[in-house]
């Protein structure tokens, strides 16, 4: 190579670096994608985008997910005020004082956009590495998903309106002064799709057809053409992700090649492997990193987060395109006998405290943590109450496996969850670093 050449080469590839969003972070020395859900009924427990900010999260993060957007029984994207169908009061019509405030300047009354879409905007602004994503779904609001990707024009009907009202920001007014033609755009840099599941397994009541895998291939085909037809030729490229299950029968229902190709990368869920729903247990892990040959339970088949990426990269994901769903949460068992694994694959009497915790309510309740190397699991033990959740250590050496195995990145269920110094986030950080 002679050094024309390799001049010539360095100069494309710093532009290549400047130009390309996906490489955005490297500027602000983050590796891999941090993707961190936000909820959008964290604020009734205190937790809010400041907090975020506060707790040094924001800087640590490449992308927010902001969960979650609602699809009609049209098949549409849309807001409301409606108990169990919409809150856009909590995502843009709600004044947020000067306390509660990112930049600590108080919602005058006359500003469109007010909420957490106004808060995650005065987010970005502090952190420019940072991206935000509306997740469409979840586990409550799949119910139509089937129906919007049953047809060609369903398809097409359901992206203009999800592209029109959160990344064109024509907000409806709903009775209120808030809203209105791009009121909020630039608040959405990208679509994640949370639709759980194709093909079934999802809650009760969902649309599900036979035909819902290769439907899904064809909306984040349609979603990947509409968002770039919006960029244009020198337009911002935005995000296409989406949230897919753990379960393998689930995973086949997908056609990963397909899919992978039109997404800048899939979260994979690899959390819930165990939990409530087994309330006698026998206590399990609910996210441990690799199979444990000596697990009693095989309802699940024995999965691990492990398993779970090589099934996906197996079938044809590629590595980079892979992102490590990780819990800021635990699950929770009474009754349990010690055995000889301080509780670990024992029968339980029932739930301890509803079953389900934050990490920083988990934290701080007695007992002695438990850390199995060998597989990649850490649960807290008090004699009778046992918690399986993720410790900052664990989740430094699962950052560290994606680093390794050459993933994308990781994914968090959910940002309140973590303690009010980000302590999770950062040890994430640390081993993607």
């Amino acid at each position: 190579m002679t050094r024309r050449t390799s001049a010539v080469l360095a100069i494309a590839t710093l532009g290549a670096l400047i130009a390309s969003p996906a490489t955005a972070d490297a500027h602000q020395g983050l590796k891999g994608q941090r993707v961190g859900y936000f909820t959008q009924w964290g604020i009734y427990s205190g937790f809010s985008a400041k907090k975020v900010q506060d707790s040094g999260q924001a800087g640590k993060l490449t992308v927010i997910n902001y969960a979650f957007g609602n699809v009609s029984a049209e098949g549409t994207c849309f807001e409301a005020n409606a108990a169990g169908v919409g809150d856009a009061w909590a995502d843009y019509q709600r004044p947020v004082g000067a306390e509660e405030s990112v930049d600590d300047v108080a919602d005058t009354a006359e500003q469109p956009l007010k909420g957490n879409f106004n808060q995650l905007r005065k987010l970005k602004a502090k952190n420019p590495q940072l991206k935000v994503v509306i997740s469409l779904g979840g586990w409550s609001w799949s119910k139509y998903f089937s129906d919007a990707a049953a047809t060609d024009a369903s398809r097409k009907k359901f992206v203009a309106s999800c592209i029109d009202l959160y990344l064109k920001g024509n907000l409806p007014q709903l009775g209120s002064a808030e809203g209105g033609q791009g009121a909020g755009a630039g608040v959405f840099d990208g679509i994640d799709i949370d639709w759980e599941y194709p093909g079934g397994g999802g809650d009760a009541g969902n649309v599900v057809r036979p035909e819902d895998g290769r439907n899904y291939t064809l909306l984040m085909q349609e979603f990947r053409r509409q968002l770039d037809a919006l960029s244009g030729r020198k337009g911002p490229h935005y995000l296409l992700t989406a949230a897919v299950p753990a379960g393998e029968a689930k995973a086949d229902q997908l056609e990963i090649p397909k899919v992978a190709k039109s997404v800048d990368w899939l979260n994979l869920m690899t959390y819930d492997l165990h939990g409530p729903w087994e309330s006698l247990g026998p206590t399990d892990h609910q996210a441990n990193l690799y199979t444990d040959p000596d697990d009693v339970a095989t309802s699940n088949g024995r999965l691990s987060a492990d398993r779970v990426v090589r099934h996906y990269l197996d079938k044809g994901l590629p590595p980079k395109k892979a992102v490590l769903g990780v819990p800021f949460y635990g699950y929770g068992w009474t009754g349990v006998q010690a055995g000889d694994k301080f509780g670990l694959y024992q029968a339980a009497t029932g739930l301890a405290r509803g079953g389900n915790l934050p990490y920083n309510q988990i934290k701080d309740l007695p007992g002695t943590v438990h850390y199995d190397r060998a597989h990649g699991a850490t649960w807290k033990y008090d004699g009778t109450e046992f918690w399986s959740y993720d410790t900052p250590e664990l989740l430094t050496r699962k950052a560290e496996y994606t680093r390794c195995q050459g993933l994308g990145g990781v994914m968090v269920w959910a940002l309140d969850n973590d303690d009010s110094q980000g302590s999770l986030v950062t040890a994430l950080d640390r081993g993607l670093r």
